[in-house]
C-alpha cells in the first residue's frame, strides 16, 4: 500500500469505530514519517530512477536536493514536489568540484545530510566485441559509473563524519554487479566496481555510524534503457528472460528499495547489495530441474 493510494475521507470516516480511526491515523503517521526531518541528496534525480526516488523521499517527509546536469528537468521536478520540499543544483558527477558543491549546498540549505543516493549512470556503447571496444568510450562509462560514486561517497562521508550523526549512502548498481554477459564490458565492469566500493566503504565508515549499501535492479523501463534497447516511449521492457512471471520491475519498485535503505527500517543493514531481479541471477537458464515454461 502506498500513501498516494490512501484516502482519509473514504478510509477513515467519522462514523467508523475508534479503533478504525486510530489505525488509520497510525497508518498516515507511518507513511509520512519514514524520512521525516531527513535531508536527501539524489544525483541524476531529474529523470528515470532518480526522479522516482526523489518523489518518494519527498512524499515520506524528506527535504530533497536534486543534483543533475539536466537543469530544465531538475527544476521541473522541484516545481512538482514544491519549493519547501525540493531544490535543484547543477552537478556533473565526474567533476569533484560539482559534487563537493552539491553536498555543501545541501548542508548549507538544510543544516545536514542524512541520505546520499548516488544514482547517475550511463550504459555506454553497445559494442560487445572486446577487440572493437574504444578506450575513450570505456573510460567515459567508468568516469560516470565509478568515479561518480567514489566522489559522491567521499563527500557525503565527509559531512556525515563531521556531523557525527551517521547517515545512509546508497549506490545504484545493477544485476550486472554480480553476473557477466548481460551488458557490454564497460557497464558490467563499472557495476562490479560499484559493488566493491560499496562493501569497502561500508567497512571503513561503519565506525562513524554511516551505512553504505547498493541496489541492483533487473531491467527497468527508464528513458535511458528505452533508448539503449531502441524501444518506443510506451513500449514495455520484454520479460522473456525474467524468472518472475506476471510482474514487471518499475521505477517505483526501485524507489521503495531506496526508501528502505534510507530509512531507520534498515538501521543495521550495511555493506548489502539489495538485488531486485525476481530471482533472475540465481537461475541457471541452461540447467534447471524445475519447469520454466510459462
Amino acid at each position: 500500500m502506498n500513501l498516494e493510494d490512501f484516502d482519509f475521507e473514504s478510509d477513515c470516516k467519522p462514523n467508523r469505530s475508534i479503533l478504525s480511526i486510530v489505525t488509520c491515523s497510525a497508518l498516515i503517521s507511518f507513511f509520512h514519517c519514514r524520512l521525516e526531518a531527513k535531508v536527501a541528496l539524489v544525483t541524476d534525480g531529474a529523470s528515470g530512477l532518480g526522479r522516482s526516488c526523489a518523489k518518494l523521499f519527498s512524499q515520506h517527509g524528506a527535504k530533497v536536493v536534486i543534483a543533475d546536469i539536466q537543469d530544465e528537468l531538475g527544476h521541473s521536478v522541484c516545481k512538482e514536489l514544491g519549493p519547501s520540499s525540493a531544490s535543484f543544483i547543477h552537478c556533473d558527477v565526474t567533476n569533484e568540484s560539482d559534487v563537493e558543491n552539491a553536498v555543501n549546498g545541501a548542508v548549507a540549505r538544510h543544516g545536514k545530510l542524512d541520505i546520499m543516493l548516488i544514482n547517475a549512470g550511463i550504459i555506454g556503447s553497445p559494442t560487445v566485441n572486446i577487440l572493437a571496444n574504444d578506450r575513450g568510450d570505456f573510460q567515459q562509462v567508468l568516469n560516470v559509473n565509478v568515479i561518480g560514486p567514489f566522489l559522491g561517497t567521499k563527500h557525503a562521508a565527509r559531512v556525515m563524519i563531521l556531523a557525527n550523526g551517521g547517515g545512509s549512502i546508497i549506490n545504484m548498481a545493477s544485476i550486472c554487479s554480480i553476473i557477466g554477459g548481460a551488458t557490454p564490458h564497460a557497464y558490467t565492469s563499472s557495476k562490479h566496481a560499484v559493488l566493491g566500493l560499496t562493501r569497502n566503504t561500508a567497512v571503513e565508515l561503519g565506525r562513524f555510524g554511516i551505512r553504505v549499501n547498493c541496489i541492483s535492479p533487473y531491467a527497468v523501463a527508464t528513458p535511458q534503457s528505452r533508448k539503449f534497447l531502441k524501444l518506443e516511449e510506451d513500449a514495455a521492457i520484454v520479460d522473456a528472460y525474467s524468472n518472475l512471471k506476471g510482474v514487471a520491475l518499475k521505477p517505483e519498485d526501485v524507489a521503495e528499495a531506496a526508501l528502505y535503505l534510507g530509512s531507520e527500517d534498515s538501521s543495521y543493514v550495511s555493506g548489502h547489495n539489495l538485488v531486485l531481479d525476481g530471482a533472475f541471477t540465481v537461475l541457471n537458464q541452461g540447467f534447471c530441474m524445475f519447469d520454466q515454461s510459462s
